[in-house]
């Protein structure tokens, strides 16, 4: 059985893993970071929308790699190097000086692209998997009052595409159990709304029962402290980012 942790540690040390990822500047400390991530999954995996985060991270990470490696192919700044191959150029005006499109690709321009590309989709996966293994609900209940909206704005922000995600593959079971045809993009949107709107007025309503931003005072029918086990593991986080910075 899984050790509870405060909402907060695993925030803490993968918010440390980031600065450590970006500060190295490195693919190998990258690399590594991933895999520290994906451990860290498969131990602690939260149970709800937000547990899904992690694979979609990962989708998402390696849609903007291939971007990064698309754009760093046919615009980017000249790198001298062993040339791969010739696109043909498109010769842009004088005041657009160390910017070209076509041209050699030499081998470097590709290292260079995939390694900046590697960088910001690790930081990607890095917080993927912080929601992955953190309930943005709890996470909410640890926030002081004087950031208590704009945690609210960020636990809505970072748990509604998880929940859509989830919403789309319920719906498209449901299609597809009544009418036993792989239902299209375009049938999942009309229901998909509809269940955005009644999810968003049942938030609201509850809000309001509850009297939502009336109270200056957050009331905490079981208050979350910090233990020793939480400030291990973030000193552990950062223990980690100064070892991939003096890498």
């Amino acid at each position: 059985m899984k050790r509870k942790l405060h909402p907060l540690t695993m925030w803490g040390f993968f918010t440390a893993l980031a600065v450590g990822v970006i500060a190295s500047d490195n693919s190998q400390t990258a690399l590594a970071a991933i895999a520290i991530s994906a451990f860290i999954v498969l131990a602690r995996k939260e149970s709800g929308p937000w547990g899904s985060s992690f694979r979609w991270s990962i989708i998402a990470a390696l849609y903007l790699l291939i971007i990064r490696l698309i754009t760093g192919i046919v615009i980017g700044v000249p790198r001298p190097g062993t040339e791969v191959f010739t696109l043909p150029r498109i010769h842009l005006p004088s005041w657009l000086p160390g910017i070209r499109i076509g041209g050699p690709v030499t081998l470097e321009r590709l290292e260079s692209a995939l390694s900046e590309g590697l960088i910001i989709a690790t930081v990607i996966i890095i917080f993927g998997t912080a929601n992955s293994v953190t309930s943005p609900k709890k996470l909410l209940r640890t926030l002081p009052t004087f950031i208590h909206q704009l945690g609210t704005t960020l636990v809505i922000a970072t748990s509604v595409f998880p929940q859509l995600i989830t919403s789309i593959q319920r719906i498209k079971r449901a299609q597809y159990l009544r009418s036993g045809r792989k239902p299209s993009t375009l049938s999942v949107g009309i229901p998909l709304l509809e269940e955005s709107l009644t999810r968003a007025v049942s938030l609201a309503e509850s809000m309001e029962s509850r009297g939502f931003g009336i109270s200056k005072r957050t009331s905490r029918y079981r208050p979350i402290a910090f233990e020793a086990l939480d400030l291990s593991v973030i000193g552990t986080g950062f223990g980690i980012a100064l070892v991939m910075v003096l890498l």
